[in-house]
């Protein structure tokens, strides 16, 4: 099965003859979740506008073959406004010559409960002229909120297939790809709808009126969680309490967890060192291996709670509510709701934010949030402050009745929001025109439960990247870091000429590593690390992280492993300065850890972030003042961070 695929362009090699269909829709019309009922591709649904604007494509099998169905991004119209209902526009015409195929048909899926506002975007679909077919999503919950509907009739008057669809029930999705077989047989309507306002509404109302439509009464139960939850005040304090818990749930859940795959590593690193004889094969499986690659593995627990969390709360419908409230605070930086969109994509990856700012309409906006959207705290930044702040802070230390862990860490995802906030405003009044304002529509969805299968889907995506990243990026980080950390070699003459003994693991391990090549780059970063408190062997982490976050874990790890194989964890905690004016003083002090902290909360340490920058702007130009203001902020903040908490400690 085919996977889906990012950017304008890419397509499915799929056999002559293979139908291909697109489904069009407005935002939370229930497109995606169709699309994966369909394809088993898994996309990812979101219910807020601006997630789906890249091409995701994937197969879906029908009774006598396949078919490709691509999911278009969600869009009120088909007079575009932004980048992503561009896209849509230019698939729909056939005149168009960029290389993108023209489906051979349209599923159009039209919600149940809106069905006027459905219907207008139907009107500009049929004038696409290709075989059309009608999905009709949310039908139980017309029916819930007292609203009806004569499917038949609704079919008789637009001429057109009309299959209902309804969210875990099988029938209507079986119907679906019946359909799919024969695309030729479609009926189309008799005569094509009008596109002038005045003239469609009339339309409409016939169409309406024919299908015996009563309209749904307010949802209640919504209307009522509403007034509350978007409330100027109480929605923005319960929305900071909710991320408050949030960061509360990571530590206390998973944590019990991280030690139970913590010591898993531990015990598979000393089988290793004790069954493999040949010194150097032991020592990369131990130390590069399980300690480094291990060491970042631990904290799949926490991304997959992470992930689980941001799953519920957009399966639920509070993430266009956070949107909605955040469209203040956005205009405040000069900035519109959709760009909150983009910014919210990014605390699980920088990436899809970047990608999410094409359903910004200016080319300024668009350019001031992807500066922006990498100081969100992603999941790559998760094992780096879980690490160090349990380095800091006991996990018994309480703020109250809350641990104060969680509280530290809230505290970090509040000034990387608040930074990016300033970033996108600096960046929004930096050259350019002011752009005129674009209408912003915000769907709010009904309060729903979410489907079990869409989180797990969700959760199951980020542990299964998170876990491709380890193995892939930072496991050739980590092979580079093992041969530079054990190279040159020393003979146990030259151990004794040191004064180590050379029976001494522990010893022998500590010289070889402190006079490494990994320690002679450390060294040769200095002065540019020193002020900020870091010794080699931090120098060497925050290097390696330049690639991946997590790189600097794994790092951490396989120090941690070569000096002190069976207690990691406290080796860490142990370690002294080797030299320099620090030497002999413990490494990890409050100070350094408040000085990493801060740097890791400011620095563009993600390569693929890069990359997708330079895509997105057709230029290396961005990438470079991202990558350049990031650093300095992050070095100047992490300065600032260690001489205020060594003058308080």
């Amino acid at each position: 099965m085919s996977g889906h695929h990012h950017g304008g362009s890419a397509t499915i090699d799929a056999p002559a003859g293979t139908a291909r269909l697109a489904l069009v829709g407005s935002p939370n019309s229930g497109k995606t979740t169709l699309f994966n009922a369909l394809t088993g591709l898994k996309a990812k649904t979101g219910n807020y506008p601006g997630v789906t604007v890249a091409r995701y494509e994937g197969e879906a099998r029908i009774p006598d073959g396949r078919a490709v169905i691509e999911d278009l991004p969600g869009t009120y119209s088909l007079d575009p406004i932004s980048p992503d209902e561009v896209i849509v526009t230019k698939v729909l015409d056939r005149e168009h010559t960029d290389g993108t195929p023209t489906p051979d048909g349209l599923i159009a899926v039209m919600d149940a409960t809106a069905l006027r506002r459905s219907l207008g975007l139907l009107t500009h679909i049929l004038h696409a002229d290709l075989p059309t077919v009608v999905v009709l999503t949310f039908t139980d919950e017309l029916a819930r909120r007292g609203g009806s509907i004569d499917i038949a009739a609704l079919s008789a008057a637009l001429g057109l297939t009309v299959i209902p669809v309804t969210a875990g029930e099988r029938s209507g999705v079986d119907d679906l790809r019946a359909a799919l077989v024969d695309i030729d047989s479609w009926s189309s309507p008799p005569v094509l709808p009008p596109t002038e306002p005045s003239e469609t509404t009339g339309w409409i109302d016939t169409v309406l009126a024919s299908a015996n439509y009563s309209v749904p009464d307010i949802d209640e139960r919504t209307r009522k969680i509403d007034a509350v939850l978007l409330h100027p005040v109480w929605g923005t304090i319960i929305f900071f309490a909710t991320m408050f818990l949030f960061f509360q749930t990571i530590f206390t859940v998973a944590a019990p967890l991280q030690g139970y795959v913590e010591e898993f590593f531990v015990w598979l690193g000393t089988l290793a060192r004790e069954h493999i004889s040949n010194p150097w094969l032991a020592s990369f499986v131990g130390d590069a291996l399980l300690g480094g690659v291990g060491g970042v593995l631990v904290f799949v627990p926490q991304i997959a709670l992470l992930f689980v969390l941001i799953a519920l709360l957009e399966g639920v419908g509070y993430m266009s509510r956070a949107a909605f409230l955040m469209d203040r605070v956005m205009a405040s930086a000069g900035l519109e709701g959709r760009a909150f969109v983009s910014l919210l994509s990014s605390f699980a990856c920088a990436i899809p934010g970047i990608m999410a700012t094409r359903s910004l309409p200016s080319a300024k906006d668009r350019v001031a949030t992807m500066m922006a959207a990498p100081l969100m705290t992603c999941s790559a930044r998760l094992p780096v402050y879980i690490l160090l702040i349990g380095m800091l802070v006991p996990s018994s230390a309480r703020v109250g009745p809350f641990g104060a862990q969680g509280v530290v860490m809230f505290g970090l995802y509040l000034l990387g929001a608040m930074s990016a906030m300033t970033a996108a405003w600096v960046f929004s009044k930096i050259g350019g025109r002011k752009r005129d304002a674009m209408p912003f529509y915000m769907e709010m969805p009904s309060y729903r439960l979410p489907k079990v299968s869409t989180v797990a889907i969700s959760v199951w995506d980020a542990c299964k990247a998170f876990v491709r990243k380890v193995a892939s990026i930072i496991l050739l980080t980590t092979i580079v870091l093992w041969a530079l950390l054990s190279f040159p070699t020393h003979s146990d003459a030259d151990l004794r000429q040191a004064g180590v003994d050379p029976t001494d693991d522990v010893a022998s391990s500590a010289y070889v590593i402190d006079n490494s090549y990994a320690a002679g780059i450390g060294h040769a970063l200095s002065p540019v690390f020193e002020p900020l408190g870091y010794d080699w062997r931090i120098n060497v982490g925050v290097v390696s992280s330049l690639a991946a976050r997590e790189v600097f874990v794994a790092t951490l790890g396989q120090v941690a492993a070569a000096e002190d194989p069976e207690n990691p964890s406290t080796a860490l905690a142990s370690m002294t300065v080797s030299s320099g004016p620090r030497a002999g003083e413990q490494l990890f002090t409050p100070a350094v850890i408040a000085s990493l902290l801060v740097f890791f909360v400011y620095a563009l340490q993600c390569m693929s972030t890069v990359g997708v920058l330079r895509r997105e702007t057709g230029t290396w130009r961005w990438p470079l003042i991202a990558w350049s203001y990031m650093f300095v902020l992050a070095w100047v903040m992490a300065f600032i961070a260690y001489r205020v908490t060594s003058l308080l400690t």
